[in-house]
């Protein structure tokens, strides 16, 4: 699957609101310059947009996600009432000031009509859904749903990355399931920026673990996979004050990358998803477990690692061949380390039991 850069999303964004612009003005102003819909469509629908996306306004966006549902609805429509009366205000006067409209008067230009509002809102709503539910899946997973790429079984190949926490039971014990789900909750959302910005896609969280994925030659490009974990453990100790005064302690992870063939399919009924299956996510399973017996924090299988050049700043040691459970061959393994950051051998959480 081809991938998208951010400004080649926002641009599609600004192409489908300026086409809604047209549409409405053929609909009901046959007799105006298409363009004109299309500036008041982007200057009425972008706010939104950037607000939803959260660049415009972070910290409200922040707040009005933690309202229950009904005060939620009510704050949202306000604030989408309040950015395309704005924009609807800048645009009128923008077009006057060019000389390109000539209301009767400044209010025809500063008020907007009611049934502009509505047919706005649904657009703005439409498109925000449509994100939504994107960020949900995750990009890759939503476009093939979309166009049923794996309704029937593909082979491909694909690298995955493994992410434990440890200690997380010790965790759960000292200070209850309520507060382990909390620390969960904090590190999970660190991992979402690494991930974005190295194009991977989290694939699921099952208990204190989480899998990301990347189509096998999007991982290993730049070395991809092997940035994003040394970008989350970065970003970890960076934030180590803030992690100390919200939960007592820095969370310390274990991580293992494997990469090579595997069948994906669209599964289930009631609950649709893409899972992968074969000896590759096993294999890779595996390995993770492995960091404890070998006391080692990123461990990669040598397979994959010979597709890869390493940045200057990750080091990597050949630790030979070991036993995998459950997999017939013995398996290459090297540990990668950061020179940067310095992880294991302090006494920290890291969860899995």
């Amino acid at each position: 699957m081809r991938e998208i850069s951010p400004t080649q999303n926002w641009i599609l964004i600004v192409l489908v609101l300026a086409v809604s612009g047209v549409v409405y003005d053929s609909m009901f102003y046959s007799d105006q310059t298409p363009v004109i819909g299309a500036i008041f469509a982007l200057f009425i629908g972008m706010p939104i947009i950037a607000f939803e996306r959260k660049v415009l306004f972070r910290g409200l966006y922040r707040r009005v996600q933690k309202l229950p549902t009904f005060a939620f609805i009510i704050t949202e429509l306000v604030i989408y009432e309040i950015l395309m009366s704005i924009g609807f205000a800048f645009a009128g006067l923008l077009l006057r000031s060019l000389g390109v409209l000539k209301p009767s008067s400044l209010l025809d230009l500063i008020i907007m009509p009611f049934d502009v509002f509505l047919y706005a809102l649904a657009v703005c709503s439409a498109l925000i859904f449509i994100l939504r539910v994107r960020e949900l899946l995750g990009r890759e997973v939503f476009i093939s749903m979309l166009i049923s790429r794996y309704r029937n079984p593909v082979k491909e190949e694909r690298v995955f990355l493994f992410i434990d926490l440890v200690d997380s039971t010790a965790f759960a014990e000292k200070h209850g399931d309520l507060r382990a789900q909390q620390l969960l909750s904090s590190l999970f959302a660190t991992f979402a920026e690494p991930v974005r910005r190295h194009k991977g896609m989290i694939n699921d969280y099952v208990g204190d673990a989480a899998i990301i994925t990347w189509p096998l030659a999007r991982g290993v490009k730049d070395a991809r996979c092997v940035r994003c974990i040394f970008d989350i453990i970065a970003d970890i100790e960076a934030n180590a004050a803030g992690w100390r005064k919200n939960y007592g302690q820095v969370p310390k992870l274990r991580a293992a990358l494997h990469g090579g063939e595997i069948i994906t399919a669209e599964v289930g009924v009631d609950h649709h998803k893409i899972s992968y299956f074969g000896d590759t996510v096993n294999t890779t399973a595996r390995l993770e477990t492995l960091c404890r017996s070998l006391n080692r924090q990123v461990l990669i299988s040598a397979e994959l690692a010979r597709r890869m050049t390493f940045p200057d700043d990750i080091s990597c040691d050949d630790l030979g061949i070991h036993a995998v459970k459950g997999r017939g061959q013995a398996l290459g393994v090297m540990a990668l380390s950061s020179r940067a950051v310095t992880v294991l051998n302090t006494p920290a959480v890291v969860l899995h039991g």
